[in-house]
């Protein structure tokens, strides 16, 4: 018995099937440790696709590589070729005639060496005239026949890839072939621009004419793109050449294609591609430079190479409104970047869906953002940094799920529904399993459990404590990288709250010349103001006013800033900037202390630098409210804050 013989190597068809899938938890923590840090939520985001995640290509790897490319084919040569080709044909021609007439004794050599020496500099103009001549060199009479057909052929093949073969000389019976498929395509395309059903259409038109279209497109969106990429690629050819180039390659692309209907055919099919496709870059021209001239053929080519890869650019650019990664042409990727290169916008667009699909992402109509449950996790991460500072001081077990648990047990309870989060009401629910096992004449042991067995306790949630965290989110902020730890504390605080005391009740206000209550997303998304101004009393006025909404809880506030106001609201609600702080600005802030004060809130402050102004004022509130002054380092304010709320929410110190 023969031994099989096995070879392995790198796999070559498509994505390796061993590689592991992107992490997507791991991407969305990838996002959550930047903006902690302080970036931008969308520009993490952002990045995430365009860098790609750890250890992975992304889209501008892609781009870099489509720009490359690009630079690489404007190398490829010059677009003049065709003209110049043209050119080289009819010197060939006049000097193989030239040799002929000169060894001939006649009157008529001699009258055609005159009409030779006497033709136009136009290349165009001297193949016109040259079109009535009667050669008399074979060779001659062959070489100038070359210059018209070959650009007949060159200009048919460009806008139908399956003509090379059906074009070879002049053929009555293939030109009326070509020109009835023309004639056929224009008036399939005129009917799916007035919007008719073309569908049947279609298809008794690749019936009849299949042969001309070996890309074989399965429908007519398929067939109208290719044609007009090519179309568009010819009009780009001409806008790309100098006006004398343009004018002498028109006259003879017009000798070339004769006084048949065809010439007008490929106008009219040129007018329907440009109607139907208008996006292309149809008056775009280009400066391509090389040693190499490019025939009119290979020009196109070139310039369709261009146009794919300037459409490449922009989808992967990403930044049209409502970008997503299923606008990129994988195709196309595929054609001009590579097979890889395909795989690597696959398995990217297969990461955007898996955020999405599991419920990490939503898109929006600037683009994408972290979802309530990414937020949940970026605040547990958060939490978990903080938690890790506490110098070893045991706190107990702070990533809770179970939110029902804070509160105080009824004696009721209901059935359980998935995310519930209640304790389970073991009594009732084994009850239900045994007296549904005992309706339906089975024995009741063993209980076997069922999904609709379950009851959760219910329970009734009691506020303990209101708390008022403001944040300050004035430009200095940012600028001496506090931005990020004020994140950090922010989302790490409100974690805490929702898991580990949901009785309370937590509001962030965030204020820079103008206060505003923050969501999760909210905070997590902002960026920094260039407007100045500190607008402690704006955040203070909106604290008493979420402090009051929570009359029976332990109210607290917090403060987290790096300097003294500067900005208070006038009586018409307009906020006033004034740098040095003003007396009303002060007097207005301590005013809102006051209210806070005769509240029943203390008042504390995590003071960031230190501003000597800043100092005094922080001071003087705490004497006022009597509460507490910290200055902690900026590494350490979530420890301060967290740690701070701890304790507060206990009861007054």
């Amino acid at each position: 018995m023969a031994q099989n013989r096995f070879r392995y190597g790198a796999w070559r068809d498509g994505p390796d099937p061993l590689a592991p899938p992107y992490d997507v938890r791991g991407a969305v923590d990838e996002v959550g440790e930047r903006v902690l840090a302080g970036d931008n939520l969308r520009d993490a985001l952002r990045d995430l696709l365009r860098r790609g995640p750890r250890d992975g290509r992304g889209l501008d790897d892609l781009e870099a590589r489509a720009r490359r490319m690009r630079r690489e084919a404007l190398r490829r040569g010059n677009l003049d070729g065709a003209v110049t080709r043209a050119q080289q044909l009819l010197d060939q021609a006049l000097a193989a005639e030239r040799d002929e007439l000169r060894g001939r004794d006649d009157d008529d050599s001699r009258f055609n060496e005159a009409v030779l020496d006497n033709l136009p500099r136009s290349t165009s103009q001297a193949v016109q005239e040259l079109s009535d001549y009667n050669w008399a060199s074979d060779e001659a009479r062959a070489t100038y026949q070359q210059i018209l057909d070959g650009l007949r052929r060159e200009v048919v093949e460009q806008r139908f890839a399956g003509m090379k073969d059906a074009l070879q000389g002049r053929d009555p019976a293939t030109d009326a072939r070509v020109s009835e498929m023309v004639g056929d395509l224009n008036d399939l395309l005129a009917k799916h621009a007035r919007g008719e059903d073309t569908d049947d259409a279609f298809q008794q038109f690749m019936s009849k004419h299949g042969e001309f279209f070996p890309e074989n497109p399965e429908n007519i969106d398929e067939l109208v793109d290719s044609l007009a990429r090519r179309a568009a690629a010819a009009e780009r050819l001409m806008r790309s050449l100098s006006p004398q180039q343009r004018e002498e390659l028109s006259q003879l692309m017009d000798q070339a294609l004769g006084d048949g209907p065809l010439r007008g055919q490929l106008g009219e099919l040129t007018d329907n591609l440009r109607a139907l496709r208008p996006e292309l870059n149809w008056n775009r021209g280009e400066r391509m430079r090389g040693n190499e001239d490019l025939g009119y053929g290979d020009a196109t080519a070139a310039l369709g190479e261009l146009g794919e890869l300037d459409d490449l650019l922009e989808q992967l650019g990403q930044e049209h409104p409502g970008a997503t990664l299923d606008d990129v042409d994988v195709e196309a990727v595929e054609r001009q970047l590579g097979r890889s290169a395909a795989d690597d916008v696959r398995r990217l667009r297969e990461l955007e869906r898996e955020l999405r699909r599991q419920g990490w992402v939503t898109r929006d109509d600037d683009g994408l953002t972290l979802s309530p449950k990414a937020l949940r996790r970026l605040g547990r991460t958060a939490l978990a940094q903080v938690f890790s500072d506490l110098s070893g001081k045991k706190r107990g077990t702070h990533d809770l799920r179970d939110a029902g648990a804070a509160g105080d047990l009824i004696g009721s309870s209901r059935r359980w529904q998935f995310g519930d989060e209640q304790p389970l009401d073991v009594v009732r629910t084994i009850g239900n399993a045994v007296r549904r096992r005992a309706g339906g004449g089975v024995g009741t042991l063993p209980v076997r459990l069922e999904p609709e067995d379950f009851e959760v306790a219910e329970t009734e949630r009691r506020a303990s404590a209101v708390v008022a965290l403001c944040v300050d989110l004035s430009y200095s902020m940012f600028a001496d990288d506090r931005w990020g730890p004020m994140k950090q504390t922010a989302l790490a605080l409100s974690h805490l709250v929702a898991t580990q005391f949901p009785q309370d009740s937590l509001q962030i206000i965030g204020f820079g010349k103008y206060a505003m209550t923050l969501s999760q997303g909210e905070l997590a998304a902002i960026e920094p103001d260039m407007v100045q101004g500190t607008n402690l009393q704006h955040a203070l006025k909106l604290a008493g006013r979420h402090l009051r909404r929570h009359p029976g809880a332990e109210p607290v506030v917090l403060v987290v800033t790096d300097g003294e106001p500067t900005a208070h609201l006038e009586d018409d609600g307009q906020a006033y900037f004034n740098w040095p702080t003003l007396p009303e600005t002060v007097q207005l802030t301590v005013h809102e202390v006051d209210l806070l004060t005769r509240y029943g809130a203390t008042l504390n402050v995590f003071m960031l630098g230190e501003d000597p102004g800043l100092r005094r004022f922080v001071d003087a509130v705490a004497k006022r409210s009597g509460g507490r002054v910290f200055s902690p380092d900026v590494s350490e304010l979530g420890r301060y804050v967290v740690d701070d709320y701890v304790r507060s929410r206990r009861g007054k110190r």
